[in-house]
């Protein structure tokens, strides 16, 4: 392999932007913002989630992420593995995660001109592996999963 190479970008499926600094006119109501969240994840992904800041730094184009630091609760089960920075995006490579457990990642980012931007994004980790599934799958009586003509095992009703 000669001359290539591969530069690491993270995925844009899992990016939250923050809002809510738009000018608003006198007298009129700032509506509640979304909550933020990230899509479900399994427990076995070990995946990158962006935290796009860019809305906070409109109108200041020298100023990026200087520092990101995040806290998760329920503490256990997930984990914040690392932290990168891309200009006004901070980067967290999360791990685990019990299934069935909403997490709440509070990302807190300090910039370089000295802003700070905290906020907290739910993060759901759902058992996504088909494996994971299987037991719910029709069996015959020496354990041996029943497919449809497809292949495609056949579920019991929850």
């Amino acid at each position: 392999m000669s001359g290539t190479s591969h530069i690491w970008r993270p995925s844009s499926a899992r990016v939250v932007s923050i809002g809510g600094f738009v000018p608003v006119p006198r007298g009129v109501s700032v509506p509640v913002p979304a909550v933020l969240a990230w899509p479900a994840k399994d427990p076995a992904d070990v995946l990158d989630y962006q935290f796009d800041v860019s809305a906070a730094l409109v109108g200041n184009a020298s100023d990026a992420i200087a520092s990101v630091a995040a806290v998760v609760t329920p503490a256990g089960g997930l984990a914040v593995d690392s932290t990168a920075v891309d200009g006004a995006v901070a980067v967290l490579w999360l791990s685990g995660g019990v299934a069935g457990t909403v997490y709440t990642v509070q990302i807190d980012v300090t910039t370089v001109s000295g802003r700070t931007v905290s906020r907290s994004v739910l993060l759901p980790v759902v058992a996504l592996n088909v494996q994971a599934q299987a037991t719910s799958a029709l069996t015959t009586g020496d354990g041996q999963v029943v497919s449809d003509e497809s292949g495609n095992p056949i579920l019991l009703g929850s």
